[in-house]
């Protein structure tokens, strides 16, 4: 645009100079002149007139007016271009007047991944209670609504945790904007139907059936506590000290969450009977949720106890597989072999002979101690030439601690969301992903392992960094419902179904 505008200048003023040269005879300019060629009375009368008081031609003015004027205009845009590049730049000098920054947005889409996701499992969750009182049918539009909701924060998670492998989440805006637009479509599905959703259940106006039922669930789930407390010391004598880590708090999570619902449920009753619609309703939907993760933390040691005795039945033929590889590989070198291998032989043989010491030592992990064999088959079928059968019995072998460690990490997030944070959630989010496939392969499982464990790992540092928010909160189970998600943070009111938008609708301190 600069060398456009030196160009224009230098030929409009080249013209300038070269105007007073041209004209006829060396004498009169060369419009003077034709207009004198002209035999009409009239013509040259006309002439007469368009020449000043001095002989000059008013139309030889035409031409360096116009010269004036573009270069004046041309001066005002050049100003007006820098006057804007100095507000838009985004050099250290500045950044654009209005946008965001880089690290700043950055900082915002984690937030919106937090809060959509939030947005996602309560819907979850309180459509599983309508469906419920109201069958499938019934639910199918936010049904449907819930599952759009879902892809669009998977998509959403998979562009974050691949800006997070690469590590250009604070530089790629692009890729950050493409995130926000996710999340922004996943929590308009859900606003959009929160109205429906409501005039569904009709809280306000029931005061006989939705009640029933979270007293009956309720009764139920209390039932289970202990059965619960049961397995949890079975596990505890039976298998070593990490095999029970991942429902750590378990029960007393669940305890708590069970008074919390045993309140509201009292409460809704009488602001139901005092003809209070909304608040009853709320307190109906606090108890709701607080039942939910009840079940879901006394499920996840019904779970874990099946896993563990999954794990013991399967580890006596992984270590004979791994003995029969280790066979194998110290005869003659097979095709294929790569480099390395006396020092992968060690490696397994090592290993082999731990895992045989903690078996007959006494209690042991056997998630861990198979997580660890079918890793050390892995190390060996790479270095050697194996069939594919071999690699199909070691993904078998993988996928069981996989699974539980997936497993485990979901409930813990589920049940602590107020203090989880987007990181966690994202390695969640890949490692779900990378299991939902009908087919997988071997690094598949082994990957989804990894960062299900790194998951929970950063989820608990979220919460010990959260710290224990029960003394901020009036109210026996209300700090465990913050950090839950049943509750909004300040105990404002319940978490519902909806998008950011509409998911605190409820959300009114009661009195």
């Amino acid at each position: 645009m600069r060398v456009a505008h030196a160009a224009l200048g230098g030929l409009m003023a080249v013209g300038w100079l070269v105007l007073p040269l041209v004209t006829e005879d060396g004498g009169a300019p060369l419009t003077a002149a034709r207009n004198a060629q002209g035999t009409d009375g009239v013509v040259a009368q006309e002439t007469a007139v368009a020449d000043g008081p001095d002989g000059t031609a008013t139309g030889d003015l035409v031409l360096p007016l116009v010269a004036v004027g573009t270069a004046a205009a041309l001066g005002a845009y050049g100003y007006a271009r820098r006057k804007q590049r100095a507000r838009t730049r985004t050099t250290p000098g500045g950044h654009p007047a209005g946008l965001t920054s880089v690290p700043e947005l950055d900082r915002q889409i984690r937030s919106l991944l937090v809060d959509t996701d939030d947005c996602v499992r309560t819907s979850a969750e309180e459509l599983d209670c309508a469906r419920t009182q109201f069958g499938d049918a019934a639910v199918e539009p936010y049904t449907g609504a819930l599952a759009g909701a879902r892809s669009e924060l998977a998509a959403a998670f998979g562009l974050r945790q691949l800006l997070d492998e690469t590590g250009r989440g604070a530089e790629d805006r692009g890729t950050l904007e493409e995130i926000r637009s996710h999340c922004g479509d996943a929590g308009r599905r859900l606003d959009a139907e929160a109205a429906g959703f409501d005039q569904l259940r009709g809280l306000e106006h029931d005061t006989a059936t939705a009640p029933r039922l979270a007293e009956t669930r309720f009764r139920a789930v209390a039932a289970r506590t202990p059965a619960m407390e049961t397995t949890l010391g079975e596990l505890r004598k039976r298998y070593g000290r990490s095999a029970s880590a991942p429902v750590t708090g378990h029960r007393e999570h669940t305890k708590e969450r069970l008074v919390f619902a045993t309140i509201r449920l009292n409460l809704a009753r009488q602001c139901a009977d005092r003809g209070k619609g909304g608040k009853a309703a709320a307190f109906l939907r606090a108890a709701e949720g607080a039942l939910g993760q009840a079940a879901l933390l006394i499920d996840g040691v019904d779970r874990l106890a099946r896993e563990l005795g999954s794990a013991e039945r399967r580890l006596p033929a992984a270590l004979d597989a791994l003995e029969d590889d280790l066979a194998e590989a110290r005869g003659p070198r097979a095709d294929g072999a790569v480099g390395g291998l006396p020092v992968r032989v060690a490696h397994a043989e090592a290993l082999l002979t731990d895992v045989r010491r903690e078996i007959t030592a006494g209690p042991y992990d056997p998630l861990d101690a198979l997580r660890r064999v079918a890793e050390a088959g892995v190390v060996l079928a790479e270095a050697c030439a194996v069939p594919g059968e071999r690699f199909r019995a070691l993904r078998d072998d993988a996928l069981l601690p996989a699974r539980a460690a997936v497993g485990a990490a979901a409930d813990f997030v589920a049940t602590n969301r107020g203090a989880v944070g987007c990181a966690a959630r994202t390695r969640l989010a890949a490692a779900e992903q990378l299991l939902t496939a009908g087919a997988f392969a071997l690094a598949e499982v082994r990957r989804a392992d990894a960062l299900a464990r790194e998951a929970r790992d950063l989820a608990e540092r979220d919460v010990r960094t959260h710290g224990n928010p029960a003394g901020g909160y009036e109210g026996a189970g209300v700090g465990g419902a913050v950090l839950g998600g049943v509750l909004l943070p300040g105990a404002a009111g319940p978490a519902c179904f909806g998008g950011p938008r509409t998911r605190g609708r409820r959300a009114v301190r009661p009195d």
